[in-house]
């Protein structure tokens, strides 16, 4: 029973998921989740309650903890900016791909119209950049002037921004190539290594 509770939970999360990335909250319907899904609506609000649930959940489930980041980029064998710009491609790849984040910016972007408080998707994201960048201050890879805090939230926000507004303009699939860009401006702000390129991230081919 517990199993099937879960594999009930995880289609229904998955469907609402792509309906939102899709329509966005306000256009998605409970109803519309059930039809998705194959499940009924009734085991929408069993394992969600509501609308807004499912939609934290959505959030919850990936766009704002990332789990995996911390010890995917602790191979203290690669320099930390080197680190920084593979997870940037990383989440800009997420973001473009993956259904789950794709919904939980939209979700992000659209919170004014959801009745439930969304947590910060953006803090683990500023930690581990946070954290990056206070070991490359460490070893000697940044300008003196760089600040790893705050240089750490201007990156992530100005990062986020770019990915939306390239995605919106542009469509999804332009938007590692202008993240290729982005680091080729930013990175010698920051005083990076020599050696250190942005297309050390990039996906094979780019």
């Amino acid at each position: 029973m517990q199993e099937r509770a879960r594999t009930t939970r995880r289609s229904l999360l998955e469907a609402a998921a792509q309906l939102f990335a899709e329509q966005g909250y306000a256009g998605t319907s409970v109803n519309d989740i059930s039809a998705r899904s194959g499940r009924t609506s009734g085991a929408v609000y069993f394992h969600y309650a509501s609308k807004e649930g499912i939609a934290l959940a959505v959030v919850q489930h990936r766009f704002a903890t990332w789990p995996q980041l911390t010890a995917r980029y602790a191979d203290a064998a690669v320099p930390p900016v080197q680190r920084l710009v593979a997870l940037s491609y990383d989440i800009a790849r997420a973001l473009a791909e993956d259904p789950l984040t794709r919904a939980g910016a939209r979700l992000w972007a659209e919170r004014a119209t959801i009745d439930a408080p969304l947590p910060d998707p953006f803090a683990l994201w500023t930690a581990a950049a946070t954290r990056l960048l206070a070991e490359a201050r460490n070893a000697g890879d940044l300008a003196k002037h760089v600040r790893p805090g705050p240089t750490a939230r201007t990156l992530v926000r100005a990062f986020f921004g770019l990915c939306s507004l390239t995605e919106a303009l542009e469509g999804a699939a332009t938007v590692t190539d202008r993240l290729t860009d982005w680091w080729q401006l930013t990175l010698p702000s920051l005083g990076a290594a020599p050696g250190i390129h942005p297309w050390d991230g990039a996906p094979a081919g780019e």
